[in-house]
């Protein structure tokens, strides 16, 4: 049986994958709710074992999730070569949040990789605060959406993509066994972020925000 404390976790884990358990400031930068960075299909599905998430990528990341998650990822090319670019490492940080969730560690090389500075530090907490409450991810999950809404001096990308989370789940780690929800429009998140360029070339998150059930992303 689940606990109090436990119960209050499993309302909110879906909420913690999208930025924030239910009570959590929604910009890991110290925004609120709905706040939005001003400017601001190839699908992939992920087993137990490492894949390449884009094969002909050079230097492309490598994931591994569980068998019972699946990961689509919708990214068309823009034919914009410095928004593509933005584009492709954005879709691997989201990739990347989901795997943390899975993994229950932010500390991977993916998260130092298409993570930094606020970003980084409020996942960290999030993903250990959630597997302290004996909870993990399960289920079917798509991001779709992706747009570069500004680029400045090559440098910094304000961008915002959809995620939709209406088969995706919590599950309780000691048991396994995955507590199902009733889908709703608040499965359908917008994420907007900003993003920088690091010394290696990747684009990395630095702060985000989100909002659950916006018109621009609810399908179905």
């Amino acid at each position: 049986m689940l606990t109090k404390r436990q119960r209050a976790a499993t309302a909110g884990l879906l909420a913690a994958v999208a930025f924030a358990v239910t009570g959590c400031s929604s910009d890991s930068g110290g925004g609120s709710d709905g706040d939005k960075i001003e400017g601001a299909g190839s699908q992939e599905n992920s087993s137990a074992s490492p894949s390449a998430s884009a094969s002909a990528e050079k230097n492309a990341p490598t994931f591994a999730f569980p068998a019972d998650i699946k990961v689509t990822v919708e990214n068309d090319s823009t034919g914009d070569a410095a928004k593509d670019a933005v584009l492709r490492d954005v879709a691997h940080s989201a990739r990347t949040r989901l795997e943390a969730f899975a993994k229950g560690d932010a500390r991977t090389a993916n998260m130092n990789r298409y993570f930094a500075a606020s970003a980084l530090t409020y996942w960290t907490e999030r993903v250990a605060s959630v597997k302290k409450d004996g909870l993990t991810v399960s289920g079917d999950y798509r991001f779709y959406g992706f747009e570069v809404t500004d680029i400045e001096n090559g440098k910094t990308a304000a961008v915002r993509y959809c995620e939709d989370q209406s088969k995706g789940y919590s599950k309780e780690i000691k048991t396994q066994k995955v507590l199902h929800t009733n889908p709703s429009d608040q499965d359908y998140i917008l994420y907007t972020l900003q993003a920088s360029k690091d010394s290696a070339g990747d684009w990395q998150v630095q702060r985000q925000s989100w909002k659950k059930g916006d018109a621009s992303c609810v399908q179905g």
